[in-house]
């Protein structure tokens, strides 16, 4: 799921990143508003392009920058561009402030009666399936203004210095200056299920222990883990590592899901994923009383700023939550 992105809608753009930076005042060295991203020490070409320069002026601004304070900011070869030291700390002192600026000006565009702009999100695979979907959907309809990214990648990140407004994901623990609200279903659960077909024709497991006698679909992490087989009945609690007939990325679980309709194995994942397949009998649940539940994904931002489409979004979240009005 890394590096997937999504992009939603298309009006015209609002935006700071194509101004340029205005003389300070004195001999005060003049800064772009944008900088161009890191991600893991390098400088990507594509963010390059994302703030409306071109490499060459992005190349020469930060040249100017450099002679003013007399310190090199990037180290270049014939193949790469790699910042110096002194130029990946000003990066990230710089990058959550440009992203304050960027909210700020926003919040400015927004002081009509529509909210505009650009929301990102970083978001765990898992929610785009059935969660955030009808969600956006509706997010749309209500600012026909705002423009959405998202991100798909099952890392924790640092969303400031990724440049997303927020993050989506379960049970990670935040940095002291994020605030997480619930999204979605506020308890999920994980579930197993098998064909009928398959069932008919192996014993049909006690416990949790008997699946490693069966073949198992597991979905593998774009970390490389393997999502754990968990299960709980009251206060016992078992972890099972079966070997998996069929190994799937969980960015392609409908083909896992295929699979175990199909009457290739016991397959284990998000209830809401399997409920319309044991539904319509296409599977059978497996050993249900064993299914674990836990809590539901959050979104996740910095208390310090929340630009003006993120804080529609958070509306939009809280509307959906709120209890019906008594007629």
């Amino acid at each position: 799921m890394i590096g997937r992105s999504y992009s939603f809608d298309n009006p015209p753009r609002i935006g700071y990143a194509d101004r340029h930076g205005e003389q300070c005042g004195g001999d005060e060295p003049r800064y772009p508003e944008s900088v161009p991203l890191r991600r893991g020490g390098a400088w990507l070409p594509g963010s390059v392009k994302a703030i409306g320069l071109s490499p060459s002026t992005v190349s020469e601004k930060i040249a100017e920058i450099e002679r003013q304070l007399g310190v090199p900011l990037l180290t270049r070869t014939t193949r790469s561009v790699m910042p110096t030291e002194a130029g990946s700390a000003l990066a990230a002192r710089l990058t959550p402030r440009l992203a304050e600026a960027r909210a700020a000006l926003q919040d400015a565009a927004n002081s009509q009666a529509e909210v505009r702009g650009l929301l990102k999100l970083n978001v765990t695979g898992a929610v785009m399936v059935d969660i955030l979907p009808p969600l956006i959907d509706r997010f749309l309809i209500l600012h026909p203004h705002v423009r959405v990214e998202i991100e798909v990648e099952d890392r924790l990140v640092d969303i400031v210095a990724v440049g997303c407004d927020a993050g989506i994901r379960y049970g990670e623990h935040l940095a002291k200056d994020m605030i997480a609200v619930p999204i979605g279903p506020a308890v999920q659960s994980l579930a197993y299920a098998a064909s009928p077909s398959y069932l008919a024709r192996n014993a049909t497991p006690l416990g949790p222990r008997d699946l490693l006698a069966h073949d198992a679909i597991r979905l593998r992490f774009s970390s490389g883990a393997l999502v754990a087989w968990a299960f709980e009945r009251g206060s016992e609690s078992v972890t099972i590592d079966p070997p998996g007939r069929l190994i799937i990325g969980v960015d392609a679980a409908p083909a896992a899901i295929a699979a175990a309709c199909a009457g290739h194995g016991v397959i284990g994942t998000f209830r809401n994923w399997l409920d319309p397949y044991i539904e319509n009998g296409a599977l059978h649940p497996v050993l249900p009383e064993w299914w674990p539940s836990f809590d539901g994904p959050r979104l996740y931002f910095s208390r310090r700023f929340v630009p003006a489409p993120l804080r529609a979004l958070i509306d939009c979240i809280a509307a959906e939550r709120r209890p019906p009005a008594r007629g």
